[in-house]
C-alpha cells in the first residue's frame, strides 16, 4: 500500500476538496489525483465519484476512512514504539519445550538458572509435539527442548539424556512386589495411555506390537501430567519416562521397569536464524546440569 495515497484519502476526507489536500501536503492536484486512482486501482474499488471539481466518498471510501485513520496512527506511532524497545532492558531467553518435560527438566533448569541470573528474563512457550515443528520453522527462540527425534530435519541436535520407559504405579499397589513388570502382568489393570500422536505411545505400541503384545487404554489422554494425576488418584497405571517424573510424587506414586525395553531420547537444538541470547550458554549448563541429575 503507498502510504502516500492514504494520507492523500484521509486529507480529501478532512478537508473537503481535493485542491486543499493537495495544498496541505504540499502537492499539485494532479499528482494528488494520480495518488488517489493507484489506490482505488491497487484494491480496484472506487472511494470518490468524480462530480465535476468536487471527490464525493463512495459508501466504500466512508466506510474505510476509520480503517484508513488506524493504519496511519499506527505508523506515526512506530517511532515511539521503537524509543520504549530501546529503552527496555535486554530481550528475555526464549524457550520452547513440550508440555510433558517441563516439571522434570526445564522448570528445574530454569529455577537453577534464576539462581544464578536473577535479572534475565526469561520467555517459556509451550507446545505439543504436532505443533513443534511449526515453532522450530518459524525460528523464534534461543533454545528448543524436545524429545527426539525432532519432527524437522537438518537442525543440529545435542542429546542430553536417554532414559527407560517405565511403569507408574499408585504407591502400595500390588503389583510393586515384582522387580519389572510386563504387558502379561499388567493387563488386567485400568491402562492410562497418552493419546496416539505423542512420541512416548508411539513408541511403547511399536515395542509391543514387535513381541506381539498389546494394551488396551481404560483412559488416553494428551499429556503425561494428566496421566500421572490420574494414577496418583488409583484410577490406574501408566507408562512413562524419568524425564517427565516429577519428584514432589515419589510419596504418592511408584516406578517399575518395564519390558519390553523402551527407551526414548530428549535434546536440545538452538535457533539458527536469530540472535542468540548471551546468557544461552548458562542456561545450557543448566540444563545439563539437571538433566544428569534425573539420569
Amino acid at each position: 500500500m503507498n502510504l502516500k495515497s492514504l494520507r492523500v484519502f484521509v486529507n480529501i476526507l478532512e478537508e473537503g476538496t481535493l485542491a486543499r489536500a493537495a495544498d496541505k501536503m504540499f502537492l499539485s492536484q494532479s499528482a494528488a489525483s494520480r495518488l488517489i486512482q493507484i489506490l482505488e486501482d491497487e484494491f480496484q474499488t472506487k472511494l470518490f465519484v468524480r462530480d465535476k471539481k468536487r471527490l464525493i466518498p463512495t459508501p466504500c471510501g466512508e466506510r474505510f476512512y476509520p480503517e484508513a485513520l488506524r493504519i496511519l496512527s499506527s505508523i506515526q506511532a512506530l517511532p515511539a514504539y521503537f524509543d520504549q524497545i530501546k529503552a527496555e532492558s535486554a530481550a528475555p531467553l526464549k524457550i520452547i519445550c513440550h508440555p510433558r518435560l517441563i516439571s522434570g527438566l526445564v522448570v528445574p533448569a530454569m529455577t537453577r538458572f534464576a539462581a544464578q541470573e536473577p535479572d534475565i528474563k526469561i520467555n517459556l512457550e509451550v507446545h505439543p509435539r504436532r505443533y513443534f515443528g511449526q515453532q522450530l520453522m518459524h525460528d523464534t527462540y534461543d533454545i528448543a527442548v524436545s524429545n527426539l527425534p525432532l519432527p524437522v530435519d537438518h537442525l543440529s541436535v545435542e542429546t542430553l539424556a536417554t532414559s527407560e520407559i517405565k511403569v507408574v504405579l499408585p504407591k502400595g499397589h500390588a503389583l510393586e512386589i515384582h522387580p519389572i513388570l510386563t504387558p502379561d502382568l499388567v493387563r488386567n489393570e485400568r491402562y492410562i495411555a497418552l493419546d496416539e500422536t505423542t512420541l512416548l505411545r508411539q513408541l511403547t505400541d511399536l515395542e509391543m506390537a514387535k513381541s506381539g503384545q498389546v494394551l488396551r487404554p481404560a483412559y488416553e489422554v494428551s499429556s503425561a501430567s494428566a496421566a500421572l494425576g490420574l494414577v496418583r488418584n488409583g484410577l490406574g497405571v501408566t507408562l512413562t519416562d524419568q524425564v517427565m517424573f516429577d519428584r514432589d510424587l515419589s510419596e504418592q506414586i511408584s516406578l517399575r521397569p518395564w519390558r519390553p525395553r523402551t527407551q526414548i531420547q530428549v535434546g536440545f537444538c538452538l535457533g539458527h536464524n536469530t540472535t542468540l541470547h548471551p546468557s544461552l550458554s548458562a542456561f545450557q549448563e543448566c540444563l545439563i546440569a539437571v538433566s544428569g541429575e534425573q539420569w
